[in-house]
């Protein structure tokens, strides 16, 4: 007799149990107006099936009342959340009965109520049976996959297409539909191995379709069309190699659309293109084009221009000073990419100097970040441990697409300068500039609003409001010469 003989009859009595409306002790409301379904469930099993749940009903537990505990989970639709439960209670799923779509939502929901063993098994399925589905609509893929570091074998499958298949992606139906982020994240990735001047073509491709207006002919635009262009592709100019064209390339791709290059950068490739020894000649002019390329910045938050205010900063130089050093913003940790809990952080960037921190506030376009010239630590002992230094500040930018609407706030307190605190993440200050993983440290960033910026340690407060928020994503860069 098999060991597991008797498990479909067990499942079974659980989905009874499920089904049963005299036994349950809770109620969940699931979805948002108007699509919103109460369902009954019991405690002592979504407690231990569900690490999520657990600590949403450790503050919820039943009161001796006998009144019935209510929970709410409006990020998840009820038909989902009705597929996961009758898992959580039974211990099946059947995915040949799901259209692709609902197995990403049941993907997405699993993670969300950290039912891990599922994760691994959803992705499976997905990349065994679903894979010419999931090449034609790689955007939302690829999107779903890098928005959680707990999808690394989706992860693992858009990095071998980017790699091997990069037309797949790039010629697909809903290429144009793919959001700004994501393109700027595909064009950025080492294993993409294209031309430059076909990621430009693209790349104007994309831009000329968020714009219906616009024609596909440049001779045709006025400057009103030139500038709507201009504004639709301002993050990804910085991004293009030009210098790798070839001079009749950049003839006929680039110069035709010379109006929404930046005038400076438009007359040094003009330059580079008729003597390639063209060398800048006042110091306060970018480095040969060739040169800043190769530079640029790795980041889903920032520009390079963004990146060369924060070198004057280091600095200590004032916006309009001269730039001294254009310094090498070497990405070593991605929230999306890497995880947003302090367990992540501790591991890639403690005993690391030099870091700059860069924060976006989620449903904003608030930026926030620190720059730490000493090296992170991570202090198990109660709150109170801290890294000396004169030389770090912590800064805002209220817009990041104004890069002059910045506030830039120095350490007053020097012997407070770097918060070393286990549960929290990069921290400056005794409050100045708080990243809270929450009281067991391994709760994400992105998911509760536990992170302020609240003066204490620094000569300014960042932020205008010293409630708390969420991020939504955080890179962290060492600096280099």
């Amino acid at each position: 007799m098999a060991d597991n003989e008797f498990l479909p009859k067990l499942s079974q009595n659980f989905l009874e149990i499920l089904d049963d409306e005299e036994y349950y002790d809770i109620t969940i409301e699931v979805g948002k107006d108007p699509h919103v379904k109460i369902f009954r469930a019991h405690m002592v099993i979504l407690n231990y099936r569900s690490p999520y749940l657990r600590r949403i009903l450790s503050t919820n537990k039943r009161k001796n009342d006998g009144t019935v505990a209510h929970i709410k989970l409006p990020n998840i639709l009820p038909e989902i959340f009705q597929i996961i439960l009758r898992y959580i209670y039974g211990g099946r799923i059947y995915l040949i009965e799901y259209d692709i779509l609902d197995i990403i939502k049941i993907l997405v929901a699993a993670n969300e109520l950290s039912i891990r063993e599922l994760i691994p098994h959803l992705q499976s399925f997905l990349i065994k049976n679903k894979t010419s589905w999931m090449e034609q609509n790689f955007n939302l893929i690829y999107q779903t996959s890098f928005e959680n570091n707990s999808f690394l074998d989706l992860q693992k499958f858009c990095t071998e297409l980017i790699s091997k298949q990069p037309e797949k992606i790039f010629n697909s139906s809903n290429f144009t539909s793919i959001p700004e982020k994501a393109l700027i994240s595909l064009i950025q990735h080492d294993k993409v191995k294209m031309r430059e001047v076909q990621v430009w073509e693209y790349v104007l491709k994309w831009g000329i379709a968020k714009n219906p207006g616009l024609s596909s002919d440049p001779s045709s635009y006025s400057n009103d069309d030139f500038n709507v262009l201009k504004n639709a592709l301002q993050h990804f100019i910085p991004l293009i190699k030009f210098t790798e064209f070839t001079s009749r390339e950049f003839l006929n791709e680039v110069y035709p659309y010379k109006k929404i290059i930046p005038d400076e950068m438009c007359e040094n490739l003009v330059k580079y293109f008729l003597d390639h020894d063209y060398v800048p000649r006042k110091k306060s002019e970018p480095q040969i084009i060739k040169e800043l390329n190769t530079k640029g910045i790795d980041s889903n938050i920032i520009t390079i221009q963004h990146a060369e205010l924060i070198s004057k900063w280091i600095d200590k130089l004032k916006i309009t000073d001269e730039l001294k050093n254009s310094y090498k913003f070497k990405l070593i940790l991605r929230g999306s990419r890497d995880g947003f809990t302090t367990q992540r952080f501790h591991e890639i960037c403690d005993n690391q100097s030099r870091t700059v921190t860069i924060i976006k506030v989620v449903d904003s376009n608030e930026i926030l970040g620190g720059y730490n010239p000493i090296e992170w630590k991570n202090n198990y002992s109660l709150r109170g441990s801290y890294g000396t230094t004169k030389d770090s500040f912590i800064f805002s930018f209220v817009d990041k697409n104004n890069i002059e609407n910045c506030l830039i706030s120095r350490v007053g307190n020097v012997k407070h300068a770097i918060n070393y605190w286990h549960y929290y993440g990069p921290s400056f200050g005794i409050n100045d500039l708080i990243i809270y993983g929450g009281c067991q440290g391994d709760i994400s960033f992105n998911e509760n609003a536990l992170s302020y910026c609240q003066k204490e340690s620094y000569e300014k407060q960042i932020r205008e409001t010293g409630d708390k928020f969420s991020i939504e994503e955080y890179e962290v860069f060492q600096i280099h010469e």
